[in-house]
């Protein structure tokens, strides 16, 4: 049972990139899904989350506009859309879920010129 991240990536200012959080072991539209991220020196912080339905998503005041969370179920992944990045979305970004009581290795997401 796990969570794993991937996606992240070296991008310019106003770039946009697309992180992918796939889930094996277990059935990823049973639970909700948050994506969190922690830049240095900073503490994790809740990007978005989609509810298990899939119908309530909630995003940080930071991202909203900017960031989009979804899920295909078909592939048992759930992604975050990043569009107009900024040099402060810099961190490394973790997905989780109830069903799993430790985090995964994260993606890093550095943005800059």
């Amino acid at each position: 049972v796990q969570l794993v991240e991937s996606g992240g990536g070296l991008v310019q200012p106003g770039g946009s990139l697309r992180l992918s959080c796939a889930a094996s072991g277990f059935t990823v539209s049973s639970y909700s899904l948050t994506w969190y991220r922690q830049a240095p020196g900073k503490e994790r912080e809740l990007v978005a989350t989609i509810s298990s339905g899939g119908a309530k998503r909630n995003y940080a005041d930071s991202v909203k506009g900017r960031f989009t969370i979804s899920r295909d179920n078909a592939k048992n992944t759930v992604y975050l859309q990043m569009n107009s990045l900024k040099p402060e979305d810099t961190a490394i970004y973790y997905c989780k879920s109830p069903r799993l009581s430790s985090w995964g290795q994260g993606t890093q997401v550095t943005v800059s010129s």
